[in-house]
């Protein structure tokens, strides 16, 4: 199919799903991706895990009740990232432990919770993969209206967030409220998980959060730069992935998922300075060989002029 036809369908009022499904799918790779600096700056990607797994009952019994799966799988998310927190405070039991307990018990829940709606298989199938075709319209306010929620605490928050994310103990001994920001961050990453299921599903949507701001990471030593890079792939890796799907026949949310690592592994081979093939042929070309006056930081390190990030 040309982009041109494609151009075409989506402007056909007959498939009044599909301009949907596109806009759901680069608003939620928008999220996901702004969101994702923060998880792969951390190393939290276990967490967008287990908060891609405890939004299932919440979908689960939304879908009994015959309600909203965005809603019912961010009451879910939030609630079991606010267990993670609190949890995790008794250093007894370190935090991915208890990540896993919960992982595993919340997805538990949900296949149970499922099992006794009827139509269970497909559903369930639904639910694991995403689906384009059964997007309803107030779905795409309800994402719309929490995307420009968490794009707005994430500007808010953002040199609190950077602050925890590179070093918790010196964030703590500055006086930032660590525990707190740990549980706005969860809540962060559940909404940005559940506005994404529904067209790339439960099982994929961790690769929406972490593959975008993975490859944004390898392109950039800067910050800002990663979380601008990373936004633009994963809505880039919707579009084309959606395109892609539509032509071949293909499911939506995998392609997309294909489409973002293929990104991933181009950067992976040639990024400029971090590239494996770039290390390999020759000297890496880095600000201050490009013309640049000012030297290369160490990777995840802040902006120098930027303010500190616990300031504010």
């Amino acid at each position: 199919m040309s982009i041109t036809d494609f151009l075409t369908d989506l402007l056909n009022p007959d498939l009044a799903f599909l301009p949907k499904a596109l806009a759901i799918a680069v608003l939620s790779s928008i999220v996901c991706g702004v969101v994702g600096c923060y998880v792969v700056l951390r190393g939290m990607a276990f967490i967008g895990d287990a908060v891609a797994h405890a939004v299932f009952p919440g979908i689960a019994v939304a879908f009994v009740l015959q309600g909203s799966l965005v809603l019912g799988g961010a009451v879910a998310g939030v609630a079991t990232a606010l267990l993670i927190a609190i949890f995790s405070q008794n250093r007894r039991v370190k935090e991915d432990s208890l990540i896993g307990v919960f992982l595993v018990a919340t997805f538990a829940l949900g296949i149970v919770i499922i099992s006794q709606a009827p139509g269970y298989a497909g559903s369930l199938q639904q639910f694991l993969f995403g689906s384009i075709t059964g997007i309803p319209d107030r779905d795409l306010y309800v994402v719309g209206g929490a995307g420009l929620v968490i794009l707005g605490l994430v500007l808010a928050l953002h040199k609190e967030f950077v602050a925890i994310c590179l070093d918790r103990e010196m964030s703590r001994s500055m006086g930032l409220p660590v525990f707190w920001l740990d549980i706005v961050l969860y809540v962060l990453v559940t909404l940005a998980v559940v506005i994404s299921l529904q067209t790339i599903g439960n099982i994929l949507v961790l690769a929406l959060l972490i593959t975008p701001a993975a490859a944004a990471r390898l392109l950039t030593d800067r910050l800002g730069v990663m979380m601008l890079l990373a936004p633009l792939i994963g809505g880039a890796s919707a579009i084309v992935g959606l395109y892609l799907s539509w032509s071949y026949d293909t499911p939506v949310g995998g392609t997309i998922v294909l489409v973002a690592t293929a990104v991933f592994l181009v950067a992976w081979l040639l990024a400029p300075r971090h590239g494996v093939l770039t290390r390999r042929w020759g000297r890496p070309v880095g600000p201050e060989l490009a013309g640049g006056s000012e030297p290369a930081r160490p990777p995840g390190r802040p902006h120098p002029q930027e303010p500190s990030p616990a300031a504010g």
